[in-house]
């Protein structure tokens, strides 16, 4: 396989790899370092890339074993926790303040959740996988995987709702 067929390859999903990373490490940092040893254990079995049937599937399998077993590690300790900051220009900046909250109150309760409802939620909600592939994935039945991604959602809109009718009453 060449240079030039490799990238063609992996390039339509480096940025899921990423993603994925993210969720799981929280640092953009950590989630740079992760894709990049993806890409660089592809590259070494480049040989042996063609006998995978969905090479994106094992792309993501070694990217979530790779974060796992990175946050078992002891550098684990040592991961920055980086918020991002959502901004729409064209909103007052009551609404944003507004948006930014939820934004970080979505992100700690997924943060809450157990590791594999947040890697369900990650594969189907943000990178939109079918429940297939995800199944390939985690090496899971679709059953369990829709009643984890059931209740990984159930979670989040109860501890949104108390959230934020906490101070109505």
């Amino acid at each position: 396989m060449t240079e030039s067929d490799f990238v063609t390859l992996v390039m339509p999903f480096k940025d899921k790899v990423f993603r994925l990373a993210k969720r799981l490490l929280v640092s953009n940092e950590e989630a740079e370092d992760a894709t990049q040893e993806i890409l660089l254990k592809l590259w070494n079995n480049k040989q042996r890339i063609e006998d995978y049937r969905n090479v994106e599937a094992f792309s993501m399998t070694m990217t979530k074993n790779f974060c796992l077993d990175r946050l078992k590690s002891k550098q684990a300790q040592n991961l920055k926790i980086v918020h991002s900051n959502y901004q729409d220009h064209n909103v007052s900046l009551q609404k944003q303040v507004e948006n930014n909250d939820s934004i970080d109150w979505v992100a700690k309760i997924i943060e809450e959740l157990p590791e594999q409802q947040k890697i369900i939620l990650q594969l189907r909600d943000i990178e939109e996988y079918d429940f297939e592939e995800i199944a390939k994935v985690l090496d899971m039945n679709e059953t369990a995987i829709r009643v984890a991604l059931s209740r990984a959602r159930k979670t989040i809109r109860e501890k949104l709702t108390n959230t934020h009718s906490y101070g109505i009453k």
